[in-house]
């Protein structure tokens, strides 16, 4: 998952996203602990695709309130 494909999607999705690839990160250390996870290489990839999509929210929450703060600012 790229950032620039995540950045084409709505806030909403992205929100439901990341509460997946939370669970999955979740699931595969509990796994992983239990030595029942083939994949090792799975945790890895679900925290950086959830570290891109926290990004991505918390990009678009800055510029979102750089505009207010700047019309704050000028007033």
């Amino acid at each position: 998952m790229k950032a620039k494909d995540l950045r084409e999607r709505t806030t909403e999705h992205l929100t439901e996203l990341e509460k997946t690839l939370a669970g999955e990160v979740f699931q595969a250390r509990f796994k992983n602990f239990t030595n029942r996870l083939n994949d090792t290489a799975s945790i890895r990839k679900a925290r950086r695709d959830l570290a891109r999509v926290k990004t991505v929210l918390t990009q678009r929450a800055q510029s979102e309130s750089a505009p207010a703060q700047a019309t704050e600012e000028k007033a």
